[in-house]
């Protein structure tokens, strides 16, 4: 019972993962809020091209 163990909340926060013993906090959505909005990788400005000789 520590670490190894599943089961427990420390051995939950070892394997950095979430369960019944370590309930993760999720962040309720306000009603009439904006959805916000990721720019994808994509959507980056790409860097300049090199010109050849």
């Amino acid at each position: 019972m520590g670490k190894g163990d599943r089961k427990t909340r420390r051995g939950k926060i070892y394997r950095g993962s979430y369960g019944n013993n370590r309930a993760h906090v999720v962040q309720q959505a306000v009603v009439g809020a904006k959805p916000t909005v990721t720019k994808s990788a994509a959507a980056k400005k790409a860097a300049p091209k090199k010109k050849s000789a």
